[in-house]
């Protein structure tokens, strides 16, 4: 039986072989790879061992009828045939030994915690076959917990982002709430106050929506309403209703969707959120006097829309985390507004779940995020279903 072959060990892998061998144990085992299964050594092993005492029974019925004082002779031709058979037998016995002991022990050092273990064995054969099922249980087991660890990173990461992005508005509560309660401000000042701690609880209320909202899209939680989405109508509506805080800070932002653009299949008001959110965003990383763009066309895939502005652009060392929740990349990249970062996740979330994808394209000047949407089937008989 020919075993399957191991997979290739990678650079830090610990190998577990067999102790270094003499020659005659690499005789043995060139014999055992030649032999093949283990059921042919095992024959083997016994053919060794009764083919000597099957030769010296022929030479002795021979030098009986030879000689009848041959007493001596015989019993020494018996004893080196019943050494030889027992010297070859315990070779054969030590290779398959070594090879059971080289798969023990890396077994061992995983139970001990060890995941960087290579199992080698000397022979082509089923303790092969069970080495490599055991490097390709430890290959497993060492991406799980490289996967879980990471996980748990991640929430770490996450807890001590929510923890500092609470601890900012509450404390501010606190103190805004007794300066009030302690009446130490009185008339316009005190209105001030009450504004800026209304600030503080919309902002905190934002936070935990968006907390929600992820937590529910990554566990799949997922119901929605699906419709033909005029993404003229859509995009024109959001644009307009960005366009005063855009004008605040002295940036223009104009749609480009032609009207006879194909509906894309989403929840208008999902959608939506990512328009807020993504203008939102550019908005706040544009100068005065730069300008946002939201452009749509139809793709082969569907529908791809882009966000993109003049502003400073994404460094390429930040490219890749853009989207993480909570990530704070230079001034804030991965920050909607004045929210905690979870803008660009959440719109990861939400453009995912529709069945598209959303990424940072290359942009000569400041950024550019597209997103891709699934067209509307012209011949879809209800003109809504629902995502679960």
């Amino acid at each position: 039986m020919t075993g399957r072959p191991p997979p290739a060990p990678t650079e830090s892998a610990v190998a577990v072989r067999p102790p270094r061998r003499t020659w005659r144990e690499a005789i043995v085992a060139r014999v055992r790879a030649g032999t093949g299964s283990l059921s042919r050594q095992f024959a083997l092993a016994v053919a060794i061992v009764v083919a000597p005492v099957l030769l010296a029974l022929v030479v002795v019925a021979w030098l009986m009828v030879v000689s009848g004082h041959a007493a001596i002779l015989v019993g020494a031709i018996v004893a080196a045939a019943g050494i030889l058979a027992v010297a070859g037998a315990k070779l054969l016995a030590d290779g398959i030994l070594g090879d059971v002991t080289a798969i023990r022990d890396g077994l061992e050092a995983v139970r001990l915690g060890e995941r960087e273990v290579r199992i080698s064995t000397t022979a082509d054969d089923e303790l092969s076959e069970l080495a490599a099922a055991a490097n390709a249980m430890i290959e497993q087991l060492r991406g799980e917990e490289t996967a879980r660890n990471q996980s748990d990173s991640a929430r770490r990461d996450l807890v001590a982002a929510v923890s500092h992005d609470l601890r900012t508005p509450i404390t501010s509560l606190r103190l805004l709430a007794e300066a009030v309660g302690d009446e130490i401000v009185h008339g316009e000042q005190r209105r001030g106050y009450l504004r800026r701690m209304r600030t503080h609880i919309d902002a905190l209320s934002a936070l935990i929506d968006d907390l929600f909202e992820l937590s529910r899209l990554e566990a799949g939680d997922i119901s929605w309403s699906l419709e033909r989405v005029a993404l003229h109508e859509l995009v024109g509506e959001t644009v307009e209703a960005m366009r005063l805080q855009a004008e605040a800070k002295g940036v223009s932002v104009v749609a480009h969707v032609p009207a006879e653009l194909d509906p894309a299949r989403a929840n208008p008001e999902k959608l939506q959120r990512v328009l807020f959110n993504l203008i939102q965003n550019a908005i706040r990383h544009t100068p005065a006097d730069g300008s946002v763009v939201v452009r749509a066309e139809p793709v082969p895939a569907g529908i791809e829309i882009e966000v993109a502005d003049s502003g400073d652009g994404i460094s390429a060392a930040e490219r890749d985390r853009v989207f993480a929740a909570f990530y704070r990349g230079g001034a804030d990249a991965a920050r909607t507004g004045e929210g905690a970062g979870l803008g660009l996740a959440v719109s990861r979330a939400i453009v995912e779940a529709h069945g598209g994808r959303i990424w940072l394209a290359d942009s000569p000047v400041g950024t550019s995020i597209r997103f891709s949407l699934p067209a509307a089937s012209a011949s879809a008989a209800t003109p809504a279903d629902v995502m679960s």
